[in-house]
């Protein structure tokens, strides 16, 4: 098994699959991996879905693709999801995956799987060149309107190390990215970082300083970076921005506490950080925090119901970390 070795797989559970989209890319073999890696530890089943989008055989003629058409098309989904299915298995050993093709849009289809999913995961490029500028408008849409969490993984992810780190603001869709995120601490035996942004009109916190000291550094080849200070032995360490001392930063930092107490209790063998932060950009906040995470969730709400404007619907933290995360990262949205 690539990755984590030493990976437990969990009992077999009477729940929703995992559904992967795949499109013979390097980034759905990526996503395929990643997810199965996740079907293992959480004893889910995988389901992987390739959609075939006809384009029409004259633009300017509309008319139903002959048959030995969409049948060529329909093939070569085969083969990628034969050439993902071993990915997943030689990932994953002995779990168990289901794959179909589907006629349709590529989004469309996924966010109508998606209502039977426990998560979705779609793959994107890497970060290298003008690439991190973009993500693909399949991941767009499908973190827009998917009826249950939505995993984004880049292509040059590397193996799962470091901790999970979740943005909350006290909102109730934070309880779910929480609640989302202490899972998948658990099942990895992974810590997690709590991080909660605070806005102020300055801009002075360390961040290199502040981050190093609350995260990680991978086990598994990753950028350099250098070796992290001792934290206290407690299990859960409550930090704010060193340079704002007082009321404004104590407060944030006792709701941020208040915020994890409940799941710290739930989930006892998750070793929880929680860190305040002062900063008018949440999402580079997030960014920073998460620079040797393994993961990055936040909570995502509606903006609004404009046919084709699917990054309106995510809000600009939300976009943001999908353009520029480095790790995997989940989108966990109001069911609906």
């Amino acid at each position: 098994m690539n990755g984590d070795d030493d990976m437990v797989k969990a009992e077999p559970i009477e729940a929703q699959p995992i559904v992967v989209g795949v499109d013979g890319s390097a980034a759905a073999l990526a996503a395929v991996r990643w997810a199965a890696r996740e079907a293992f530890r959480l004893g889910a089943a995988l389901r992987l879905i390739h959609s075939c989008d006809l384009p029409p055989l004259n633009p300017r003629i509309p008319m139903v693709p002959p048959r030995e058409y969409a049948s060529a098309w329909a093939e070569s989904g085969r083969h990628w999801l034969a050439d993902a299915r071993a990915a997943a298995t030689d990932e994953a050993p002995g779990i168990d995956v289901d794959w179909d093709v589907c006629f349709g849009g590529a989004a469309d289809t996924l966010v109508d799987e998606s209502g039977a999913a426990s998560l979705l995961v779609v793959g994107t490029r890497g970060l290298g060149g003008f690439r991190r500028l973009f993500v693909g408008s399949v991941a767009v849409t499908v973190a827009a309107h998917a009826r249950c969490p939505v995993v984004v993984v880049r292509e040059d992810t590397i193996a799962d190390a470091g901790p999970v780190v979740v943005g909350t603001d006290g909102s109730p869709l934070s309880e779910q990215a929480l609640a989302f995120g202490f899972e998948a601490a658990s099942a990895r035996g992974a810590r997690l970082l709590a991080v909660r942004v605070w806005d102020d009109p300055f801009d002075g916190a360390d961040w290199d300083e502040l981050v190093r000291g609350y995260a990680e550094v991978p086990a598994h080849p990753a950028p350099a970076a250098p070796p992290a200070p001792s934290v206290p032995s407690a299990r859960t360490v409550t930090a704010t921005a060193p340079d704002r001392p007082g009321a404004v930063a104590d407060g944030e930092a006792r709701a941020l506490h208040a915020e994890v107490t409940g799941w710290r209790d739930k989930y006892p063998d998750v070793v929880v950080h929680e860190l305040a932060v002062r900063g008018n950009r949440a999402a580079d906040a997030l960014l920073e925090a998460a620079r040797y995470a393994q993961l990055l969730v936040v909570g995502s709400h509606a903006r609004g119901m404009v046919a084709g404007r699917d990054t309106a619907l995510l809000g600009s933290v939300s976009q943001a970390l999908l353009r520029l995360s480095a790790c995997p990262v989940a989108i966990v949205r109001p069911r609906h």
